[in-house]
């Protein structure tokens, strides 16, 4: 999504259509100019995320990424959201996004 690369170019490019880890996509983001924090940051409420930041949450199902961008929650397994879906723990990477040419 912040790349604005289709969901199956991204998969192509890394190679990868299963899970993604955190590795992958750190690489990935700063290939695109993007900064991404090395700092996993546990986080309680939305108040104390930065403005973009990739989530790793742990769900009643299992961990997976979310990810947070102006005040709303993007999850593929729970939607588009104004909070958190239920989950036990929570952490955070910040992401600067580019600045893109005029």
């Amino acid at each position: 999504m912040l790349t604005e690369i289709p969901v199956g170019e991204v998969a192509r490019l890394l190679d990868n259509d299963r899970e993604t880890d955190l590795r992958e996509m750190k690489e990935f983001l700063r290939g695109q100019g993007f900064e991404v924090s090395d700092t996993r940051v546990p986080v309680q409420t939305k108040e104390q995320l930065p403005e973009v930041c990739v989530l790793s949450l742990e769900t009643p199902r299992c961990w997976h990424w979310s990810l947070y961008c102006d005040g709303v929650f993007y999850d593929p397994e729970h939607g588009v959201m104004d909070d958190f879906p239920a989950s036990a723990r929570r952490f955070y990477w910040e992401v600067k996004l580019k600045i893109k040419n005029m």
